[in-house]
């Protein structure tokens, strides 16, 4: 298995989210996936989030657990 051509894909959409404010609702973080029109995996881990509100390091983790749990870290990256 190797990276995916999307690797670190959800790493910009989290650096663009969080360019000019410090907290994102899971509607702008699931508005913000499709316009970066992700691949159909990375739609599913952000359609995991709860509802809320999320600061970068709280959307983070959410986002990291959903990847560790699919096994898909490798393939598509990590958040930071």
């Amino acid at each position: 298995m190797r990276p995916s051509e999307e690797y670190g894909s959800l790493q910009r959409l989290v650096d663009a989210l969080f360019r000019d404010k410090a907290r994102a609702s899971r509607l702008d973080v699931l508005l913000m996936a499709e316009n970066f029109d992700l691949p159909a995996d990375l739609l599913e881990i952000v359609n995991l989030l709860p509802p809320g509100s999320y600061h970068r390091t709280k959307l983070c983790d959410q986002l990291n657990s959903a990847l560790a749990g699919h096994g898909w870290g490798f393939t598509y990256g990590t958040v930071e």
